[in-house]
């Protein structure tokens, strides 16, 4: 027999005792919760020590998940929540980490606006060392045409970590995300025909909260071998900055296509940094950000 999730939650609420005088009414489900929890967690241990052979019964299991989701059902009900909300919201929540947006569900930001302050759909960003009058070296962003793309960057730390090549994160974010206020500045396409989106999406306040997103994430990344062989990050980062962007056009997204944005931009990252240098190609159709070997 298949039983919907309210009508379980409705079924198993017949059964919850009244808590005694005096007591916190969620306090025992909430107990018995954690309790039954660890004895699945037991009941798995001895699978690990014993060997498959030793493992418990699928009705064993079946009893302790089941007491599980009776506890989860009295526990929601006590704290004013529908089963059946907290499990759509529950894969909700696991899509959005999971799952990037489907192609053809993927807004284009700017797909209104006029050719020229539209990002382009494919172009090629060249990353160039160059000597400075005062020994210094700073990486030189060229456009496709030859043209200047923002101003020549050093990393701007006591110890050189190679942050000079930052801008291929925000590339990275205009290619998978279709997003980067940093980008739009550097390609000069910012959206000026709309006074209030330019402002708003383009202007200072976006453009430095895209940059505090690149040195927070490059904060996380330099404890992580600069996501090198890693696929995910962690899930705070992820939900940090969606707090960030809260406000912008690009909150529609999911957390999943941050995580292919920052995967994409270290990949081209740490190229350019053993290369020294180098051209990126920026694809929003495919969702890629190409090193090209100078």
């Amino acid at each position: 027999m298949r039983v919907h999730l309210a009508r379980y939650q409705q079924a198993a609420l017949k059964t919850l005792q009244p808590a005694a005088d005096g007591t916190d009414p969620v306090l025992v489900p909430l107990l018995g919760l954690v309790g039954e929890t660890g004895s699945v967690i037991t009941a798995y241990k001895k699978r690990l020590r014993d060997g498959a052979d030793a493992s418990p019964s699928k009705q064993q299991l079946r009893e302790e998940l089941g007491d599980v989701l009776w506890y989860t059902a009295a526990v929601a009900h006590l704290l004013g929540l529908d089963l059946e909300d907290v499990a759509a919201a529950s894969l909700e929540k696991t899509k959005d980490r999971w799952r990037a947006t489907p192609g053809e569900q993927r807004p284009r930001f700017d797909a209104d606006y006029p050719p020229h302050e539209q990002l382009p759909r494919r172009t090629t960003v060249t990353f160039t060392p160059t000597l400075q009058s005062d020994g210094r070296t700073v990486i030189v962003l060229t456009r496709e045409d030859g043209s200047p793309a923002g101003d020549p960057l050093t990393s701007a730390s006591h110890i050189e970590d190679d942050y000079r090549f930052h801008d291929a994160f925000h590339l990275a974010h205009a290619a998978v995300l279709g997003w980067s206020p940093v980008s739009r500045f550097l390609l000069d396409r910012k959206r000026r025909s709309r006074p209030g989106i330019d402002e708003a999406e383009d202007g200072g306040r976006a453009i430095a909260i895209e940059e505090g997103i690149s040195a927070l994430v490059f904060a996380y990344a330099s404890r992580h071998n600069y996501l090198e062989n890693l696929h995910h990050v962690d899930h705070e980062l992820l939900v940090t900055i969606d707090h960030m962007t809260a406000h912008l056009e690009v909150s529609v997204l999911r957390a999943a296509d941050w995580e292919k944005a920052i995967i994409t931009g270290y990949a081209a990252w740490r190229h350019l940094r053993k290369h020294g240098g180098g051209r990126l190609e920026l694809d929003l159709d495919t969702q890629t950000l190409t090193f090209i070997d100078p």
